[in-house]
C-alpha cells in the first residue's frame, strides 16, 4: 500500500514522502498514530505543493541566517562584567548573557542554545564565539568582556 507520511517515521521516511508499506503496518499503525495517509491522485498533487512550499521556505530561511550572519560576522559586542582588580571575573559570561548582549546591541534575537560556546567565558578581552543560525549557516561573533563599572 502507498502511503503519505505526515511526520518523519525513522527507518521509514520524511514528511511528505510517498512510500510503500504493507496493508497491515498502515491499518494498524500509521494510519491510526496519525504518522501516514493513504496516497490518492488527489492527495498526491496536494502533497507536491506543499512539498514546493516548504522548500521555498527553506530556502527564505537560508537567505535569512546568510544575511545574519554576515551582520554577526562583523559585529563585535561588549559585555561588562564585574571583575576584580586583577581582571579575575566574579563569574563566567553564559551563552544567556552573550545572546541578551546581541538583542540589546544588535537587535538579532537569538536563542541561547544557538551560542555554540564549549564552556563559559571565564576572561576579559575579545572572544570569539560561534552561532548557529541554520542547520547550513553558522557565524562567529567578537564578544568583548570588559570589567563593569562601578
Amino acid at each position: 500500500m502507498k502511503v503519505i507520511l505526515k511526520k518523519d517515521v525513522p527507518n521509514l521516511g520524511k514528511k511528505l514522502q510517498v512510500v510503500e508499506v504493507s496493508d497491515g503496518y498502515a491499518r494498524n499503525y500509521l494510519i491510526p498514530k496519525g504518522l501516514a495517509e493513504v496516497a490518492r491522485t488527489g492527495l498526491l498533487k496536494a502533497v507536491e505543493i506543499q512539498k514546493k512550499r516548504e522548500e521555498e521556505r527553506a530556502i527564505r530561511e537560508e537567505r535569512e541566517a546568510m544575511r545574519l550572519a554576515e551582520r554577526l560576522n562583523e559585529a563585535l559586542v561588549e559585555i561588562p562584567v564585574p571583575a576584580g582588580e586583577t581582571g579575575r571575573l566574579y563569574h563566567a559570561v553564559s551563552p544567556h548573557e552573550i545572546a541578551s548582549a546581541i538583542q540589546r546591541n544588535l537587535g538579532i534575537s537569538l536563542e541561547r542554545d544557538q551560542i555554540a560556546l564549549e564552556e563559559p567565558i571565564r576572561t576579559l578581552g575579545i572572544h570569539t564565539v560561534p552561532v548557529r543560525l541554520h542547520k547550513k549557516v553558522r557565524a562567529s561573533v567578537k564578544v568583548n568582556i570588559v570589567p563593569a563599572s562601578g
